[in-house]
């Protein structure tokens, strides 16, 4: 009988080591589950950030070159318009110049001739 008892105690211990190790692996594998899904979400939710971060830094950069060629094209309206400027100035001051050189001969032709007059009356005396 003692050996019975003992017979049906250890099997009552394996039954039950049985019992708790089916437990212990369906425990385990719902904490594998439940770590691969963190990983998961984990993992998932750093691309999200990266790619987040990299359409941040994209769409600044894009930003940038636009007010970059918007100052670009301003400061090449401004040089034209200055280029303009010293256009018509130029024509003004050439026409100015013209004008002068013109009055200059106008004037040398006037004195010529009177000194020719004057040296023909000088002759004729």
């Amino acid at each position: 009988m003692k050996k019975a008892l003992i017979l049906a105690l250890t099997g009552a211990a394996a039954l039950s080591l049985t019992a708790c190790s089916e437990n212990a692996q369906q425990q385990t594998e719902q904490a594998a589950d439940a770590i691969g899904s963190d990983v998961k979400a984990t993992t998932q939710n750093a691309a999200d950030d990266v790619q987040a971060a990299t359409a941040r830094a994209l769409n600044s950069a894009e930003n940038t070159m636009d007010r970059a060629g918007d100052k670009l094209d301003r400061a090449g309206d401004r040089a034209a318009a200055q280029a303009d400027r010293a256009g018509d100035n130029l024509d003004r001051n050439l026409n100015r110049a013209g004008d002068k050189i013109e009055q200059g001969a106008d004037n040398a032709r006037q004195a010529t001739g009177n000194a020719l007059v004057r040296a023909g009356e000088d002759v004729r005396r």
